[in-house]
């Protein structure tokens, strides 16, 4: 077991069922048939559980060692030191393609999870745009003006099919290379053709007062979570409105550090939010290190990672942790590679 920590660990494939459907611009990213269905999303280096009405079983949404019956969640527990240094992980990373418009939703933050879930983890979280169909397009915050009454007239009307949220929500243009900040309790929702690299707090905690996903009807259940109505509508932050919203949410890259033959970039800082970071590291050629505990996504091109055990290649789609105990780690290419890395909250 000690020299699993020593490398990069690897995963199975993770592919996790949702009631909206999605997945053909997998094909692109993965390699996988270009087809959509229930299975949109893709959780990496996943220590969380799925909350779905229908469940496969125990460990849906967890992440396991290729190879093994491992799970990640039982390396964090068994393993701290050798894993993240001693520090909490607590940071969950997906892949998700949506091929239609997902509810409006919001996210609870830490004091709303504690009393409601009893949590002490919300759901902020940023999306960085891969890939569009044509008319790709997000919906991020409220209208300026917006009334608790407003919202309530919506959730009444989403009770037949239709479209009675988009109305209160801003429409943006998705494009690739766009990143999102989205705070807990800000009001949003994926719009169709959007292929998205997720990074959140580890929940699964959606508040979708929208009665329909296209053509698929929530139950209450899947809505609230248990809570009551009202009080769950509460979990919208009706202030985070217009271009001030959209201004705090959409980011700029900011580069951090020049490499002989590339750059790392800043995507989502501490300072933005002290649940997670986020860096892009694109190398037109040599090579760099990276260390951990951090997850990596190979986001474009191809390389190789090399460690004291031997070189393996990878390329885009693959994704893997660094343990802390691996130390410095040499990722190489010659042909160009862009991989994200995917940081734990602030220490």
């Amino acid at each position: 077991m000690t020299s699993l920590f020593t490398h990069p660990i690897f995963f199975k494939r993770n592919r996790v069922f949702r009631v909206y459907t999605g997945g053909k611009l997998f094909h692109s990213f993965f390699g996988d048939e270009a087809v959509d269905g229930n299975l949109p999303e893709e959780w990496v280096a996943s220590r969380v559980k799925a909350i779905n009405k229908i469940s496969a079983g125990p460990t849906e949404g967890l992440s396991f060692v290729e190879g093994t019956d491992i799970t990640f969640a039982s390396l964090l527990e068994q393993h701290p030191r050798e894993m993240t240094g001693g520090r909490s992980f607590d940071v969950l990373v997906k892949l998700l393609d949506s091929a239609v418009r997902l509810p409006a939703q919001t996210h609870p933050d830490k004091a709303f999870s504690r009393t409601h879930f009893k949590s002490e983890h919300g759901k902020t979280e940023c999306w960085l745009i891969l890939a569009t169909r044509p008319g790709a397009s997000i919906y991020f915050g409220f209208k300026d003006g917006i009334t608790r009454a407003e919202l309530e007239r919506a959730v009444a009307l989403s009770e037949n099919k239709g479209d009675a949220f988009s109305e209160l929500m801003q429409k943006v243009p998705a494009c690739a290379g766009d990143v999102w900040l989205i705070p807990a309790r800000v009001a949003h929702a994926i719009g169709a053709g959007c292929l998205i690299l997720e990074v959140q707090e580890p929940t699964d905690f959606t508040i979708q007062p929208e009665r329909w996903c296209d053509q698929y009807r929530l139950s209450d259940q899947e809505m609230y979570l248990g809570i009551d109505p009202r009080t769950a509508l509460d979990c919208f932050d009706l202030s985070q409105t217009g271009e001030g919203v959209l201004k705090r949410g959409k980011k700029t890259p900011v580069p951090i550090e020049r490499l002989a033959k590339g750059v790392k970039e800043a995507l989502i800082t501490y300072d933005d939010t002290p649940c997670f970071a986020v860096n892009r590291i694109r190398l037109e050629a040599a090579d760099t290190a990276i260390s951990g505990p951090a997850v990596f996504v190979v986001t474009d091109g191809t390389g190789t990672v090399m460690t004291a055990a031997g070189r393996r290649p990878i390329k885009k789609g693959d994704y893997f942790f660094m343990p802390s105990a691996a130390g410095k780690v040499e990722v190489a290419t010659a042909t160009g590679l862009e991989i994200v890395e995917c940081l734990p909250p602030k220490p």
